[in-house]
C-alpha cells in the first residue's frame, strides 16, 4: 500500500470531492425541484423525469468509465468528470426550455459515474488493491455528511439567489475546487502485487464476470436495494404521513436516517474491520426487512417509525460499503472498475425506476401499508440474492485459481 501520507492524502482529497458531489448532483434537486418547473413552465412528471434519466445515462457510461479508471487510474478520469460536472450545471443555469433542460441533465448523467461512489471505489482498488477496504470505508463515512450539508445549504441559496445561480455555483465548486483536487490524486503503477492478489487468487476480466451467476445475483440484489432506496428518498415523508404522523415529526424522525447512516459507517470501521466483507454484507442486507417489518405492523407508532429509519439508515451506511468491497473479493482487483461499473449499471436503472413506480402507486391512492408491502418484498428478494451470490462467487474464487 502507498505511504501513509499518501494514504491519508487520497482519502482527504475524496472525502472533500465525495461530499460537494454527493451534495449538488443528489441532494440539492429535490430543494429546487418545484421551483424549476416553475420557472420552465414544465409538468412535475418532466422535472423529475430529466432527473431519471440522467440516473439512466450514469448507469449506461459506469463500465466504460471504470474501464478507463483500470487502465489509467482515476486521476484524469475523475479530473474529467468534474469538468462534465461544472459545464453541466452551467447548462442546468442557463436552460429555457424542456431541450437545454434534459440536455443538461444528460451531461450531468455523464459525470456522475466518474465523480461518485463508483468512481471514488475504482480509483481506490486501482491505487491500494486489497487493501482499498479501509480506505472505502474512510471516504464513505465522510460522503455520509453530503444531505446534512447540503439539504440546508440548498435551502439557504436557493432563498437567496435563486435555482439558477444556485447551481451556477455548484458549477464553479466543480470546477475550481473538485478538478484540481481530483489532479492531485496519486497515478499509480500500471502493475502492482496488490492487484495480483487481491481476492484469493480469483482475476476475472469483464466478460468472464458477466458469464457467471454470481455477477447477476450480486446485480440484482443491490438492484432491488437501490430501487427502496430512491422510492423513500423522494416518498418518505409524505407516505408516513398518511399514519397520521404530523409533519413535523415525520421530519425529526426522517432526519435520524443520515446520522445513522455515519453510524452504521463507524460501526463497520471499528468493530467489524476484521470480518470478511461478505458477512457484514448480509448483515445489512438482513436489517433492511426487519426494519420495513417495523413500520409495516407498527406504523402508526412514532416509536416504530423512529427503530424503521434508525434500521433503514444504518443498514444503507454499510451497504455503500459493501457495494465498494464485495465485488474485488469475488471477482478480483485488476478489473474492478469495469466490473463495479456494469453491477452499477442495473441499479441506477432501478434507482431511477423507484419513485416514478412508487409516484405511480400513490396517484391510485394506495395505502402505506401496500407501500411498504412491495417495498419489503423487494428487500427479501435482494437478501435472497445476494446471498447466493456470496454463495456461488465463493465458489467462482476458487475455480479460478
Amino acid at each position: 500500500m502507498d505511504s501513509p501520507p499518501r494514504t491519508r492524502n487520497t482519502i482527504a482529497i475524496l472525502a472533500v470531492t465525495q461530499v460537494l458531489s454527493w451534495g449538488t448532483l443528489y441532494y440539492a434537486f429535490a430543494i429546487v425541484a418545484h421551483d424549476i418547473a416553475r420557472d420552465l413552465a414544465l409538468p412535475p412528471a418532466a422535472v423529475f423525469g430529466a432527473f431519471s434519466w440522467c440516473l439512466l445515462v450514469a448507469g449506461l457510461t459506469a463500465t466504460p468509465s471504470g474501464m478507463l479508471i483500470d487502465r489509467h487510474g482515476g486521476r484524469l478520469v475523475m479530473a474529467g468528470g468534474s469538468l462534465l460536472c461544472g459545464l453541466g450545471f452551467i447548462l442546468l443555469s442557463q436552460a429555457r426550455g424542456i431541450v437545454g433542460y434534459y440536455l443538461a441533465w444528460s451531461v450531468l448523467g455523464a459525470s456522475m459515474s466518474a465523480v461518485l461512489y463508483e468512481g471514488a471505489f475504482a480509483t481506490l482498488n486501482r491505487q491500494f488493491g486489497v487493501q482499498a477496504r479501509r480506505a472505502i470505508s474512510s471516504v464513505t463515512l465522510f460522503g455520509g455528511f453530503a444531505s446534512t450539508v447540503f439539504w440546508p445549504l440548498t435551502v439557504q441559496l436557493n432563498s437567496m439567489a435563486g435555482w439558477r445561480h444556485t447551481f451556477l455555483i455548484y458549477g464553479m465548486a466543480q470546477l475550481l475546487l473538485c478538478l484540481p483536487l481530483h489532479l492531485l490524486l496519486g497515478t499509480p503503477q500500471a502493475s502492482t502485487k496488490a492487484h495480483q492478489h487481491a481476492s484469493q487468487g480469483a482475476d476475472f476480466s469483464l466478460a468472464q464476470a458477466l458469464r457467471h451467476a454470481a455477477f447477476w445475483k450480486l446485480a440484482f440484489a443491490f438492484s432491488a436495494n437501490s430501487f427502496i432506496f430512491s422510492a423513500l428518498s423522494v416518498h418518505l415523508i409524505p407516505i408516513l404521513q398518511t399514519y397520521g404522523h404530523a409533519l413535523s415529526n415525520v421530519v425529526w424522525m426522517a432526519a435520524l436516517i443520515g446520522p445513522m447512516q455515519v453510524a452504521g459507517r463507524l460501526g463497520e470501521m471499528r468493530f467489524a474491520r476484521n470480518a470478511r466483507p461478505q458477512t457484514v454484507g448480509m448483515v445489512c442486507f438482513a436489517v433492511l426487512p426487519g426494519s420495513l417489518l417495523a413500520v409495516l405492523f407498527w406504523g402508526q407508532h412514532q416509536v416504530a417509525v423512529a427503530l424503521f429509519c434508525m434500521l433503514y439508515g444504518f443498514s444503507n451506511g454499510i451497504l455503500t460499503i459493501v457495494r465498494g468491497t464485495v465485488p474485488q473479493l469475488l471477482f478480483g482487483a485488476r478489473n474492478y472498475g469495469a466490473i463495479s461499473g456494469a453491477l452499477a449499471g442495473p441499479a441506477l436503472v432501478a434507482r431511477a425506476a423507484g419513485p416514478i413506480a412508487i409516484a405511480t402507486l400513490l396517484q391510485f391512492k394506495a395505502s402505506p401499508a401496500l407501500l411498504f408491502s412491495l417495498l419489503l418484498v423487494f428487500s427479501l428478494a435482494s437478501l435472497v440474492l445476494y446471498l447466493l451470490a456470496v454463495r456461488a462467487g465463493t465458489g467462482a474464487a476458487a475455480g479460478s485459481r
